[in-house]
């Protein structure tokens, strides 16, 4: 298998809403964001699939080591031979994908985030700076859209925390700011420990009163993204545009479902996701 398939494969497996947006792009630009999602999926594998935590540090630590010998010229994984050809025309530099390495280790060795301000900063490391390399490839040309592209990134995770409390939860991990938690007297163990069965009545209506203050937060990123986003750019970010109108679909679904996400998953159907991604394109509409 040739390194060019393996991160084809890998971005396809994944089941991502990015993919949709990425078979608009033409095929130079389509290889460079297909290689560097195949990254970020590499890495966040390490953390979401550990059983020991030894182990996956030291997996963190070789990929920490790979891409700086990968920049040095002697890239080792598929994923780096077939993203370091197409680093320098791109803008990739090894700080973002040192940095996104980085958000992981804090995935790694941190379950919980005190305030908005610590959460604000893994979520800068594994989707502002990921939306900062995705907007160089797309092909941005005012150094303005770097702005737009780490408040979009935010909006993009904080959708992911929303939509995976339940299953963060399940694996010890909450997202949520803790002095949010207590601001709408929902506990912690509520969340770690939840069983339908069990759960106190009034349970639901105090977690949904938080969600809606996450999912707020999370509207107004959008928002202020696409204020940022400078009009000389906004062809060129069309497949960020596509995710931004993919996640933002995903959000209002959840909010309709009325936040029931601690034991189900909710998602859109591919189709529907193709759909909205065609609109972007086709129409311009968000």
């Amino acid at each position: 298998m040739t390194p060019e398939q393996y991160v084809q494969d890998k971005a396809a497996a994944s089941g991502s809403s990015f993919y949709y947006a990425f078979l608009f792009l033409p095929k130079a630009r389509r290889a460079a964001i297909t290689a560097f999602y195949a990254f970020c999926r590499e890495v966040d594998d390490v953390v979401d699939d550990a059983i020991d935590h030894g182990v996956a540090a030291t997996k963190l630590a070789w990929w920490q080591a790979e891409v700086s010998k990968a920049f040095a010229g002697n890239p080792s994984h598929p994923v780096m031979k077939a993203l370091m050809p197409l680093t320098a025309t791109y803008g990739i530099e090894e700080r973002h994908l040192q940095a996104v390495i980085e958000g992981c280790q804090m995935d790694l060795n941190q379950s919980r985030y005190l305030d908005y301000p610590n959460l604000q900063r893994y979520c800068h490391l594994v989707a502002g700076v990921v939306g900062e390399v995705a907007a160089k490839i797309f092909g941005q040309t005012d150094p303005k859209t770097t702005e737009y592209a780490h408040k979009l990134g935010q909006a993009f995770q904080l959708t992911n925390i929303i939509r995976d409390v339940g299953e963060d939860a399940q694996r010890g991990r909450i997202y949520l700011p803790m002095n949010e938690l207590q601001q709408f007297d929902v506990k912690a163990h509520e969340l770690l420990k939840y069983d339908a069965k069990t759960v106190q009545p009034d349970f639901q209506s105090r977690f949904a009163l938080l969600m809606s203050f996450q999912a707020q937060r999370a509207h107004a990123l959008y928002d202020e993204a696409m204020l940022m986003l400078p009009l000389a750019d906004f062809r060129a970010q069309k497949p960020g545009l596509m995710m931004a109108s993919i996640y933002r679909s995903l959000l209002r679904e959840i909010e309709r479902d009325n936040f029931e996400v601690m034991t189900q998953r909710i998602k859109l159907t591919p189709l529907r996701k193709m759909w909205l991604a065609w609109k972007v394109q086709a129409l311009g509409r968000v």
